[in-house]
């Protein structure tokens, strides 16, 4: 049986706050900041504004800042 993490193609998300859809299966997503794959199973951190997907929260927080988001 076939399920979304099957096979070694990048997965399509579109992110929501606190929540995401997979747009097409797979069963990666790409780090906006670094490249690195993050397995959607430890798919942790991500924005929704920009729809962008990051590996660890210090990555998270980094971009937070260069992208100028003031907001907590």
């Amino acid at each position: 049986m076939k399920t979304i993490f099957d096979g070694e193609r990048e997965a399509k998300i579109q992110y929501f706050s606190g929540d995401y859809k997979i747009i097409t299966p797979g069963r990666y997503v790409t780090c906006a900041v670094t490249g690195q794959k993050i397995d959607l199973v430890n798919l942790r951190y991500w924005c929704a504004v920009r729809q962008e997907a990051y590996v660890n929260s210090e990555i998270a927080t980094r971009r937070h800042y260069e992208a100028g988001d003031r907001q907590s």
